[in-house]
């Protein structure tokens, strides 16, 4: 069982950090935040993979171990702790929930590493105030030097998300819909998945945290194009006191109508991401480019997003023949019944 409180390091800067927050204040469940350097001067396992946030967490052996991966974690989080569940108990839901959240964490991150280091406004943003994270008590002159190193480092790595020059449009064009969409669909339900939220409301909430709360550029767009978006991201910020519903889930004749368009914007580039990036690894490629949107995409080949299509293709093949059909039903027309078909 996982022992109480939970143990994990994280910095507000990363989305997935702020994933595992609200959904660990939603589920009620105790946690303990190491923020910066606190988790090394303890003593704590290093996981094999450096990435926050880092749980620390015991292993079948009841060692403790350093974990991480957000999707994985809720899904433990799910199987040992019991009561206001995230994860829908409609396996066809579930399924869609679990595709959003795909979408959030390797799609909308684009939007968040982009407009960070792309921006000059955001690069002195970002750069002036992370640095302090890890380490609140720098000198003047240590933090001017983790600062240039920090930013330039973090600059460099644009291309790995696929920013670039020739990107940029698409990027920018995918979160101002996402903006739009999300605004429309939060005047008719207060989650994605209904009435209470799912792994993908955390998952969404997530990459907002940056977008719509951090970065000058993206924020100012938010706040100016879609301010009930910024409001929800400060209400999921902490669901502790929200209720959970038995019948809170969207109920499965309503999917289509609920979700409809933002499966579309999904289907329009992050599967088409997906696939690209999964035949290139297939070739033995390190690059590849497509067309997204009808506008050119090139990035390096990212093997983690090749086992995301992998995973998003067993969970379809492990569910039930009608499940599946109801599955399709909601994804037809979309896009995203692309992804189903490249397995």
């Amino acid at each position: 069982m996982i022992p109480v409180p939970v143990v994990f390091k994280g910095v507000p800067g990363s989305p997935y950090t702020r994933k595992m927050l609200a959904y660990l204040r939603y589920r009620q469940i105790p946690y303990q935040l190491l923020i910066g350097m606190q988790a090394d001067a303890m003593g704590l396992p290093k996981p094999r993979v450096d990435l926050l946030p880092t749980f620390y967490l015991p292993n079948d052996s009841g060692e403790l171990e350093g974990v991480v991966d957000s999707t994985p974690l809720i899904r433990r989080f799910e199987a040992e702790c019991e009561g206001r569940a995230a994860l829908p108990p409609d396996p066809a839901l579930r399924f869609i929930d679990g595709l959003l959240e795909d979408f959030a964490d390797e799609w909308m991150v684009k939007a968040m590493f982009h407009y960070r280091w792309y921006y000059d406004a955001d690069i002195e943003m970002a750069g002036s105030v992370l640095p302090f994270w890890r380490a609140i008590g720098q000198t003047p002159e240590q933090h001017e030097h983790s600062k240039r190193l920090f930013s330039e480092r973090q600059i460099s790595r644009l291309y790995v998300v696929g920013s670039n020059d020739t990107t940029a449009p698409v990027i920018e064009a995918s979160y101002e819909r996402l903006l739009d969409i999300l605004d429309a669909l939060l005047q008719r339900q207060p989650f994605l998945m209904g009435a209470r939220p799912g792994a993908s409301d955390f998952a969404v909430y997530a990459q907002l945290t940056q977008l719509t709360h951090f970065d000058p550029t993206p924020a100012r767009l938010a706040v100016k194009r879609a301010p009930r978006v910024y409001a929800w991201t400060d209400i999921v910020d902490d669901l502790s006191g929200a209720p959970a519903p038995d019948n809170g889930w969207l109920s499965a004749n309503d999917v289509r109508d609920a979700l409809g368009e933002l499966l579309a914007e999904v289907g329009r580039g992050y599967v088409p991401a997906l696939l690209a990036n999964a035949q290139a690894l297939i070739a033995g490629e390190k690059q590849f480019a497509t067309t997204i949107d009808g506008r050119p995409w090139e990035q390096p080949t990212f093997p983690y997003q090749g086992k995301c299509l992998r995973w998003i293709n067993e969970k379809y093949q492990a569910l039930e023949p009608e499940d599946r059909q109801r599955v399709d039903a909601v994804l037809s027309s979309t896009g995203c019944e692309d992804v189903i078909v490249a397995a």
